[in-house]
């Protein structure tokens, strides 16, 4: 199939997108990447009446450093930021995230934040998004505001932006010294959409968990905080720690379904395992540290 005709712009600024978008009245879709977009417009699964490509606006482009947080602008081409120094020295995490993003020929053209405004539940980067604590930076005609990454889902591809708002940049605070990572998944295949996924950071200091964020992602309609899991987590001996237990409480808030690919108590089952393991390696690298 072919696209349902559409008003193509690319405008050179973010005032000039944000005008396009209140001008469109609603039916306009943003193109950051296309990596999603491109097929469901082939499919006409949106048939959007404005398309508006604001990979040309360079000041949405690239990451800086301000005040312990890293800024990412939302057309950063995933490859971009997997080979940036400033992310690999102090986004580990989300390194190591974007490496299990699709494929090399899809990260060269899907961005950061792409795939965070989209929203896509079994996707690696909105949950680590929500586990580290990220921001996103929303602009409109209106004015400039924020919305925590944990506030930013409310179902499959539902996100708290209003249909005049883009999304400016991805503000991830930086985790303290000691702090190792969490990243699993299980998918059908390399590069596909998780069936299971878990991803996420602790702050540990002397021994004893100081700082905990976890989520999950393949594992309800939303990236889901393990909010129980980061309750018990904190002030936690590594050497001392029941992983039965909090394998237990790690899923405890998520919400898994049944699809052609797995069911529920698949999810649940491999859910455990893959916290279980996460959390040894995690642990075993910071020994071997």
């Amino acid at each position: 199939m072919k696209p349902a005709p559409f008003d193509y712009y690319a405008p050179a600024s973010v005032e000039e997108a944000c005008q396009l978008l209140v001008d469109a009245g609603g039916g306009a879709t943003v193109l950051a990447g296309g990596q999603t977009l491109m097929p469901l417009l082939a499919l006409r699964m949106s048939q959007p009446f404005v398309l508006v490509d604001i990979t040309k606006i360079r000041a949405l482009r690239g990451v800086s450093r301000s005040g312990g947080t890293t800024r990412i602008g939302p057309v950063t081409r995933q490859n971009e930021a997997l080979a940036d120094a400033t992310l690999q020295q102090h986004q580990p995490l989300l390194v190591t995230a974007l490496r299990h993003v699709g494929h090399h020929q899809t990260r060269t053209r899907g961005t950061v934040g792409g795939s965070i405004a989209l929203g896509e539940p079994a996707a690696e980067l909105p949950a680590t998004a929500v586990a580290l604590g990220a921001s996103v930076e929303v602009r409109s005609v209106r004015g400039t505001r924020t919305i925590p990454a944990q506030e930013l889902y409310f179902g499959p591809y539902a996100t708290a932006l209003e249909p005049d708002e883009l999304l400016t940049a991805v503000d991830v605070p930086e985790w303290p010294a000691g702090t190792v990572s969490l990243f699993r998944e299980i998918a059908m295949r390399p590069g596909d959409f998780a069936l299971v996924g878990l991803t996420g950071a602790l702050t540990v200091a002397d021994g004893v968990v100081t700082r905990a964020g976890v989520a999950w992602f393949g594992m309800g309609p939303t990236p889901i905080k393990a909010r129980q899991l980061e309750a018990a987590l904190v002030g936690q001996r590594v050497d001392a720690m029941d992983a039965g237990a909090l394998a237990e409480l790690a899923i405890a808030d998520t919400a898994p379904f049944d699809d052609l690919h797995a069911t529920a108590e698949y999810r649940r089952t491999v859910g455990r395992r893959v916290f279980a393991a996460a959390l040894g390696e995690a642990l075993n690298l910071r020994k071997a540290a």
